[in-house]
Parts: C-alpha cells; structure tokens; sequence
C-alpha cells in the first residue's frame, strides 16, 4: 500500500530517495508547473530528466503518452527508474499511467501541486487517459511509490484553481462525515481550514480504497457526483469554446445527483436545499441549454460505474452516507440537470 507524507517536501523527497536509491529520475512538469514548482524540488534531486508537455485536459490523451514514452525512452530510464510526476491530476493521472506501463512498470512517485490533485487524484491508484472525448476512458490500477503532500504548493494557484479542488472535499463531506459538512458549508471559500482538510479528505479517501482497491463495492461512493458531472465535464472537453474545470463539472453533478437522491426518497427536502445553496453560493450556475442536454446525457452511457446497459450511480442516503449502483434512467437524468438549471422539484 502506498504512503502519503503530508509534510514539506523539502523533508520527504530526501527521505525518500535515501531509502530507495534509483539508477535514473525523470521530472514530468507542465508549463506551469515548470516555472512555479520544479524551483521548489530541483536542488532536492539528483541528476535528473525533466519532461515538460503541455497543460490542461487537452493534453490527457494517447499522443501525449507517445511523447512522454519516447523522453523516458531516450533518458534511457529502466525498471529501476523513478519517475516523479509534479503537477496536478493531469499529470498525475498521466505520468500514473506512462510509468505504470513503461516496461510493463517502473516506480513513480506523485507530488500533487493543486488542491484537487491532493484531496482526490493521487491518492487511490487510478490512473488513466482521456480517449475520444470519453474522460479517463483508458486506464489501470496502480499505486505510486509514495505521495508527497507539501501544501506550500497551493500559494502557486489562482483561486478558480482552489475552488475546483474544493468540490472534492465537499463531496467527501457528504458521502461519509456528516459533521464535517456542517463545518464546512458555515465557511466561506477563503476561510477554509486547508491543512484539516486536505488531511481529513485523504485519510477519508485512503480508507475507503483499502477497504475496495479496485471499485467493486464501497468504492464507488467517491463516485457521488461523477456520473452526470463527467457527462457535463466531457461535453465541454469537445467544446472548445467553453471552458469547465473538473470540480466545476462535479459541483454540476452534485447538485443534480442530489436531486435525483430526493426523488428516488434517499434524501429529504432541507437536505437537497441546503446542499444546493452551498454549492451554488461557491461555484455559480452553469449555463446549460436543451440543445446542450440532449448531448450530455448519452455521454453516461459511457460511464464506468454502469452494468447491463443501465447507467448506474452513486447517490446520498441522506448526508453523510451514499449508496451505490443505483439505477438511473435518461428521463430522470434530464429532470435532475433542468432542475439544476432552475426548474424546481417537480
């Protein structure tokens, strides 16, 4: 099982290579991480490659995999190599999965540097790629060396950067503490305890995947929110005019999962209401038309939670707790998105 240190990277990093020396490193960066992190870690390694692609979602797919392949290729790297991925999930997701695949896997190591990838994308072992418009359509199970958590990172962030991570910790909050919502939802954004909840978010995260390491049971309750909120993220993926970060798309799905969770009497009424205006005191409405729905919602077909041609999802059973597998049809699915628009309960 992996280790996460939550810690300054600047004690954890050393303490790491000095237990597990490595033949040859390479550092996959973004453009963005480049300039603001890589200063923070490169007087920590040895000799190393640094491999550098471009940022963003666009970037998560097969081709890109190509090029981070052929650098770890020509660095010579072997099966006693490291590979340490500084970024956010993109590159976490991605460098995951190269490494996980590279002569049929080398060791690598996450340093998550945004609030999402903290809380959520590396912690768990899933990795994988977009294909086709489909997120994290190709993928594996495999878990890094270790996880280097060093909130230092997080003042390299625009704000609309932290409020995508915090959709996470919201979720987490009502999938499993019910407490912890309260504390939460009585806070506005920049008055959040950080550290207590990045910490409480991975301890809350790491259990579940030991319990379930591979989705077949409990696990998918960290998929609350994911159904419709991928649909709603990977039709933007294909909209190049609009823009929607992941935990903008997952603020979406929540709100609407909610409110499918109280039409099937999981969740009562000032629950679905207080969960709404917290949300929406935070990331706004998303502007959806008809048009837009009638392409959203095939996309679930797609989702990896589903079975027997249904689409299935996770949904609360009141706050605090969620259950899984609950089958989902178009027409709910259609309902719940035009009451997040403002329709109403119905």
């Amino acid at each position: 099982m992996m280790r996460v240190f939550i810690e300054p990277v600047a004690e954890s990093l050393p303490r790491l290579l000095r237990a597990s020396p490595y033949a040859k490193i390479a550092v996959l960066v973004d453009e963005h991480t480049r300039r603001h992190c890589y200063p923070l870690i490169k007087l920590l390694l040895p000799k190393h490659t640094l491999i550098r692609i471009g940022s963003g979602e666009e970037s998560k797919q097969l081709a890109t995999c190509e090029q981070i392949w052929q650098a770890m290729t020509e660095a010579g790297l072997d099966r006693q190599s490291l590979l340490l991925n500084l970024g956010g999930g993109v590159i976490g997701d991605m460098g995951g999965f190269c490494a996980a695949t590279f002569k049929r896997g080398i060791d690598f190591v996450q340093v998550p540097t945004t609030l999402l990838a903290q809380v959520d994308a590396s912690v768990g072992g899933k990795l994988g790629i977009d294909f086709r418009g489909f997120k994290n359509h190709l993928g594996v199970f495999s878990d890094p060396r270790a996880v280097l958590v060093d909130q230092q990172f997080l003042s390299t962030l625009p704000l609309a950067e932290l409020r995508s991570g915090f959709a996470e910790i919201v979720k987490h909050c009502l999938i499993a503490d019910a407490a912890k919502w309260e504390k939460v939802r009585r806070r506005d954004l920049d008055k959040q305890d950080w550290a207590d909840l990045i910490a409480h978010s991975i301890a809350l995260k790491s259990a579940v995947v030991r319990e379930d390491p591979t989705e077949k049971g409990r696990r998918k309750i960290l998929n609350f929110g994911h159904t419709l909120g991928h649909a709603v993220e990977s039709f933007f993926l294909a909209t190049p005019k609009r823009k929607l970060r992941h935990g903008e798309a997952i603020a979406v799905g929540m709100v609407a999962e909610s409110y499918l969770a109280h039409q099937k009497g999981l969740l009562d009424l000032a629950s679905l209401e207080q969960i709404e205006e917290f949300i929406f005191s935070v990331f706004g409405r998303v502007p959806l038309t008809d048009p837009e729905l009638d392409q959203i919602i095939p996309l679930t077909l797609q989702d990896k939670k589903n079975h027997d041609g249904k689409v299935r999802a996770a949904l609360l059973e009141g706050i605090g707790q969620a259950r899984t597998d609950v089958e989902i049809s178009p027409k709910e699915m259609r309902q719940a998105l035009e009451y997040y628009r403002g329709g109403g309960v119905g």
